[in-house]
Formats: C-alpha cells, sequence, structure tokens
C-alpha cells in the first residue's frame, strides 16, 4: 500500500548559509502587445518544462500566426538558468531573440518561452528599432504575467525496515516542511522531497542511522517557496 504525508512545522529551522535553491517563474500564459510604426508585436509568454513542451508551443503558435512575417523567441531552463536558447526567426542577427532573451534575464526568470509575433506595417524599422521593438513587447509580457518564486527540491530514496520507522520519522518531523510517499508491502521504501538547501543535513541525518540506506539524491518537480 502506498501513502502519501505532507508535513509542516510552522517555527525557525536553519538553512545553509550560501545555497541558493529558489527561482522564478511564470504561473500561466500571459501577453503583451506593442506598435512601432505600424508594425505590431504580439508577445506571449509561457510556463515550460522541457525543450520538448517549447517545440510543441512554438509548433502550435506558428500555425496561429501562420499569416505573420516573424516569430521570434527565446527560452530559459532549469532551477540553475543554464539552459536556454534564443531565435530571431529571420529578422537580422541578434535583433529580436537575443532581446528577448534579455528580458528573461532582467526579470530573473527561468522555465519559461517567451516569443514575440511581427506583423510588418510596411516601414523598415532598422537594427536599434527592431532590438528595442522587441525588447519592449517581451516587457510588456512579463509585466503582465503572475510571477511566483518556486524552490529547487532535491528527491531522497530511502530503504530500511520496519522497526525503523520511528527513527526515520523523528529525524523528518525535525523540517519545517518536507513531503514523502512511503510503501510498506516488503521493506519500506520511502521517496522523500524537500527544499535542495536543507537536503545536505537531512541526509548526514538519515546515514547515521543504522540499517537505513539512503541513495543518492536527484531532482524533484519544484514547488512554491514558503513565504517568510
Amino acid at each position: 500500500m502506498q501513502t502519501c504525508c505532507h508535513y509542516t512545522r510552522f517555527r525557525h529551522f536553519y538553512y545553509f548559509c550560501g545555497m541558493d535553491d529558489t527561482y522564478k517563474t511564470v504561473t500561466q500564459p500571459a501577453e503583451g502587445y506593442i506598435t512601432e510604426k505600424k508594425s505590431k508585436f504580439i508577445a506571449h509568454i509561457f510556463p515550460v518544462k522541457s525543450t520538448d513542451e517549447v517545440k510543441e508551443i512554438l509548433d502550435e503558435q506558428r500555425k496561429k500566426y501562420y499569416d505573420a512575417r516573424h516569430v521570434c523567441w527565446a527560452y530559459m531552463l532549469g532551477g540553475e538558468r543554464k539552459e536556454f536558447r534564443s531565435n530571431d526567426d529571420g529578422e537580422p542577427s541578434g535583433t529580436a531573440g537575443r532581446p528577448i532573451l534579455g528580458q528573461i534575464n532582467s526579470a530573473e526568470l527561468t522555465d519559461v518561452l517567451l516569443l514575440v509575433v511581427r506583423y510588418f506595417g510596411g516601414t523598415l524599422l532598422g537594427t536599434g528599432g527592431l532590438t528595442r521593438a522587441y525588447k519592449a513587447a517581451a516587457a510588456d509580457a512579463i509585466v503582465h504575467a503572475e510571477i511566483v518564486e518556486k524552490t529547487v527540491d532535491d528527491r531522497i530514496t530511502l530503504r530500511f525496515e520496519y522497526p525503523l520507522l520511528n527513527e526515520v520519522m523523528r529525524v523528518l518531523k525535525q523540517y519545517d516542511e518536507v513531503q514523502w510517499t512511503q510503501d510498506f508491502r516488503e521493506s519500506c521504501r520511502m521517496e522523500i522531497q524537500i527544499r535542495r538547501s536543507l537536503s545536505p543535513r537531512l541526509r548526514e541525518q538519515l546515514f547515521s542511522l543504522h540499517g537505513v540506506t539512503v541513495f543518492p539524491p536527484t531532482e524533484a518537480s519544484t514547488a512554491p517557496a514558503a513565504e517568510d
């Protein structure tokens, strides 16, 4: 039988100083819009989790705006903000995708796709005008988005015999917030989710319990950051 538990205690607990395990993202799609010399710039920002999701949304938006001159975009993925890409979609190099990505960086966002659709108005804007227009449209979409701070969480797997359950629970209940699933069909198996800044200390305590096997942590799905 599998069960899921969520334990929260509102009391002080220390964090490992210098470990940044929070990031900002958007909760749902949002839209921005500007015009520049009769050219229309329609911006959309989407929450995403993978490059496959990015590709799917881009395909959908290209079909939706099939008559547009350009669909330029940028994305940022991961709590550490190391996976990103931008595309000018035929605009002069560096005039579209780069300023869009720049707005993502300015807002310190990740796990987002931001695209800007351009309908040409008949007047050339020049490279400077294009850069400013794509930047402004991207910024307008971000302004209209709901931004939330989330935590980067680790998932820790444990195995132990049933008599050790009380000892394991004693450790878990020392923490402000922790989630877990448990499976007691044979030996005890638990999947624990905890924010990354607390993970080293928790693993250290669990390692100290004789008879508890602690597997290396993996990155878990993220959750909203707790309010102070």
